[in-house]
């Protein structure tokens, strides 16, 4: 069986290599074969090595082979072609063009040498040219629809609308009835300000197809941009009443309603428009999209999006990206426990969308919700292994757990698989990584991730009001914790955090009514969102500055916002200062 397999394939390609050679496939009484060493046949076998390279995906291989094929065989327009073809797959149009050229000069008429170069100048940006070429194949082709919608959309894209047209009137001489044809001729009319010929190519396709209220639309349309506005009225109107269900007429009333400044009815056709069930899922977010991108400042329409999304999720519950969309108005609506939800249910659905994964996570990084960044972004990695975002949410999660020295392991991978193009997001993950070091009190690495992210990103005030701080609480490097805070300060003025920090950098340096200043100013910027550290903060500065019922009143503040200090309640018990 597999000498007869053997036998058959070999036979194979002897009967191919006649068929190319045009010699007949004879049996040879001779024991040795001359043709296999004849040039001819030489030169075609490296042709056909050069096609299985191409099959198997090497193109620098099969371009030598076929280089060999045309210094041998200077006449052989078929290597030339694939030469051309594998210059245009490589984004190389000069080179392609030249063996394409060549091509053409040994076998004027085939039509596929000429449809290639075509497809070589719309690569080169002489899309004239090319619709030229495809205007000589349409005479010469019996079937030519093709290469003549390819040349009017060709010269439209080169501003040449009169042979534009003429290549759609021969469509036209062929089928006057072309739906397709006939809507590039009405778009190319109004290109060439021809209100008429549009007007007059619309109410053929009425005719051709009065069923379909689209094209009373387009015509209401032409006839309310040309100045018509009598005419737009009463179509509209009709259009409203007969075909007020379909969802290409909807949205032209909504447009039109729009320009007429009544947003009543803008509304209801808009909605009406993205709710249409004739629609599919992809096309309703898609016209979503575009009414919050058109009102998105506008917050009295945040309950609308709301709606307007749940309905469409009502819709298709097992469509992931329609389920996402919902979450995303819910999260614009503040409703952060529901949108997480919603976007629970869309990777329930479908995992396989990285941008949705990143938006539920993004959703957990207060530190109330440490499980379930951690949970969800394990999750997503078994998914997404190698996306650095994904480690650096999950060292998010687990620098809230406390749990800092596995904080430090995920941030460290995030770090290895950024690009390093993106100097902003890797200085973001070294400030992490810094507060995570800082955090476990491995003190010289700490310094040592802060020192890069500054000098990624030197500006960034983040980074030094972080660094700064947390060199301040060690007591150490004072004078460069000052310079960096008053940095931050200048790059974010009245920032309550930097206040904060830059006036506990004064009380470490003993500097205590500049302390004072700083620390109240922090505490009024933030006013009731001022947290339990500034307000024990302010009750040091008034022990060091002998006022200590005051400082007794802001230790009861810290304890009453939530301080992390575990010593809060014997400062205010002692009515004494304890510092580590």
């Amino acid at each position: 069986m597999n000498l007869l397999r053997h036998w058959l394939i070999s036979a194979g390609f002897w009967v191919i290599g006649c068929l190319y050679l045009n010699v007949p496939a004879v049996a040879q009484d001779t024991v040795q074969a001359p043709a296999i060493t004849a040039p001819g046949l030489q030169t075609d076998m490296i042709f056909y090595d050069a096609e299985r390279a191409k099959l198997k995906g090497d193109d620098k291989e099969a371009e030598q082979l076929l280089l060999k094929v045309v210094q041998q065989k200077p006449d052989a327009a078929g290597a030339f072609y694939e030469l051309a073809r594998l210059n245009f797959k490589q984004n190389r149009p000069e080179k392609a063009e030249e063996y394409i050229k060549k091509a053409i000069s040994i076998d004027d008429s085939n039509p596929w040498y000429k449809s290639q170069y075509a497809e070589i100048l719309v690569l080169a940006n002489r899309q004239d040219e090319a619709a030229d070429i495809y205007v000589q194949l349409a005479k010469t082709q019996k079937y030519n629809r093709e290469f003549l919608l390819k040349a009017a959309h060709m010269y439209v894209y080169k501003n040449k609308p009169k042979e534009a047209m003429q290549a759609l009137g021969q469509l036209l001489q062929k089928d006057s009835t072309d739906e397709e044809i006939l809507n590039d001729q009405v778009d190319l009319y109004l290109k060439m300000n021809d209100v008429d010929g549009a007007v007059k190519t619309t109410l053929k396709l009425i005719a051709l197809y009065p069923k379909e209220g689209r094209y009373y639309a387009t015509l209401a349309e032409i006839y309310e941009n040309n100045k018509m506005p009598e005419k737009a009225e009463a179509l509209y109107k009709q259009i409203e009443q007969q075909f007020g269900d379909e969802a290409p007429v909807q949205l032209s009333l909504a447009e039109y309603y729009k320009k007429k400044n009544d947003p009543v009815k803008y509304e209801l056709f808009v909605k009406k428009a993205i709710t249409n069930r004739s629609l599919d899922a992809d096309m309703q977010i898609s016209l979503l999209a575009s009414y919050w991108q058109n009102n998105f400042r506008d917050t009295s329409k945040r309950d609308d999006l709301e709606a307007i999304a749940k309905e469409v999720a009502m819709q298709h519950p097992g469509n992931a990206n329609a389920l996402a969309a919902y979450a995303q108005a819910l999260a614009v609506n503040n409703k952060s426990t529901a949108s997480q939800e919603y976007y629970k249910k869309s990777v329930a659905v479908d995992g396989s969308q990285y941008g949705i994964w990143l938006n539920l996570l993004s959703g957990y990084t207060d530190k109330q919700d440490a499980d379930s960044l951690i949970k969800y972004s394990e999750k997503a990695l078994r998914l997404f292994p190698n996306q650095a975002m994904l480690h650096y949410l999950n060292g998010i999660g687990k620098m809230n757990k406390g749990d800092y020295k596995n904080a430090v392991k995920s941030i460290n991978r995030a770090i290895d698989m950024q690009p390093e193009d993106n100097k902003g997001q890797l200085a973001q993950m070294y400030t992490l990584l810094g507060d995570a070091y800082n955090f476990d009190k491995q003190y010289p690495q700490s310094d040592e991730a802060y020192n890069k992210a500054l000098a990624l990103d030197p500006e960034n005030a983040t980074v030094l009001n972080n660094y700064a701080y947390y060199l301040s609480v060690r007591g150490v490097r004072l004078d460069d914790a000052e310079k960096m805070s008053m940095k931050s300060l200048e790059i974010r003025k009245n920032e309550p955090t930097f206040l904060d920090t830059y006036g506990w950098i004064l009380y470490k340096q003993g500097k205590y009514d500049k302390a004072l200043e700083y620390i109240q100013k922090a505490i009024d910027a933030n006013g009731i969102h001022a947290d339990g550290t500034v307000w024990e903060h302010l009750g040091d500065v008034y022990f060091k500055l002998n006022e200590v019922d005051k400082a007794v009143e802001a230790w009861k503040k810290a304890k009453e916002k939530g301080t992390d200090n575990i010593e809060i309640d014997k400062k205010i018990k002692d009515r004494k200062l304890y510092e580590s």
